[in-house]
C-alpha cells in the first residue's frame, strides 16, 4: 500500500491530520505528517521541503503527497526532488515557477476569501473551520502557530510542474481558497479537479469521505 505524505498548510501542524491518518491506516497504508518550520522567520520554501524529505526518509517510490492549502506551493518541489506516485493538491495554493505567491495575490486578489486573524477565533474558525464541530474547531484554533511570510515572499524555484499524476481536490463551500481560484489554476496546469462538498478543513471535517477521496484518486 501507499505510504501518504500529509503537508500542512499555514499556521497549522501535522496534528491537524489527526482525523484523516486513523482513516487512511485502517485501508492498510501508511501516513507521515511533518510540521513544517512554519514559525520560523528564516524557513523559506528549501526547509520546507527538506523537512518532508527528512520525514519520508527510508519510503519507496509509492508515495502520495497531499498537500493542503499554502502546502500547495511545496509539494511539487518535494516530487521534484524525489520520486513519488502522484499529488493530491487539497484547497490548494499552487506556484507559478518565478513568481512569489504575494506577487500572486496582489495580481488576483479574489484567490483568498479571507485574512485570518489569530486574535480573533470566530473570524479565524469561520474562515477555517466553517463545517467543523464547535469542540474540534476550539482545539484546532487553540494550537494553530504563527505563520512566518518567507514562503510567500520568495520567487518559486520551481522550473516547471512536475511529469507527474496529480489531482486538484476543490472544497466546494471553502471559505479561505476560493473554489473558482482552484478549478482555474488546476485548469491552467492540465490537473483534473475532483469537487468535495464542505469547509476548507475536511481532514478535520470530514475525514472519513477526504479519506475516500485520496485513496479513490489516481485510479
Amino acid at each position: 500500500m501507499s505510504v501518504f505524505a500529509l503537508v500542512h498548510g499555514a499556521w497549522h501542524g501535522g496534528w491537524c491530520w489527526e482525523r484523516l491518518a486513523p482513516e487512511l491506516e485502517r485501508a492498510g497504508h501508511a501516513v507521515v505528517a511533518p510540521d513544517l518550520p512554519c514559525d520560523d522567520p528564516q524557513a523559506g520554501l528549501d526547509a520546507y521541503v527538506h523537512t518532508v524529505l527528512g520525514a519520508l526518509d527510508g519510503a519507496g517510490d509509492d508515495v502520495v503527497l497531499v498537500g493542503h492549502s499554502l502546502a500547495g506551493l511545496v509539494i511539487p518541489l518535494v516530487a521534484a526532488a524525489r520520486p513519488v506516485a502522484r499529488l493530491v493538491l487539497l484547497a490548494a495554493l499552487l506556484p507559478e515557477p518565478g513568481r512569489s505567491l504575494a506577487d500572486q495575490l496582489r495580481a488576483d486578489k479574489g484567490i483568498l476569501l479571507a485574512s485570518p486573524d489569530l486574535a480573533d477565533e470566530a473570524g479565524t474558525t469561520a474562515a477555517f473551520y466553517t463545517e467543523c464541530e464547535p469542540e474540534i474547531a476550539h482545539r484546532a484554533f487553540a494550537r494553530l502557530r504563527a505563520q512566518a511570510r518567507a514562503p510567500q515572499v520568495e520567487p518559486s524555484p520551481l522550473a516547471q510542474w512536475p511529469e507527474i499524476a496529480a489531482e486538484y481536490v476543490v472544497c466546494t463551500r471553502d471559505r479561505m481558497v476560493s473554489p473558482a481560484y482552484g478549478r482555474r489554476a488546476a485548469a491552467e496546469r492540465g490537473i483534473p479537479v475532483r469537487e468535495l462538498p464542505g469547509d476548507h478543513s475536511p481532514m478535520l471535517s470530514q475525514p472519513r469521505a477526504l479519506a475516500a477521496v485520496l485513496t479513490e484518486a489516481g485510479r
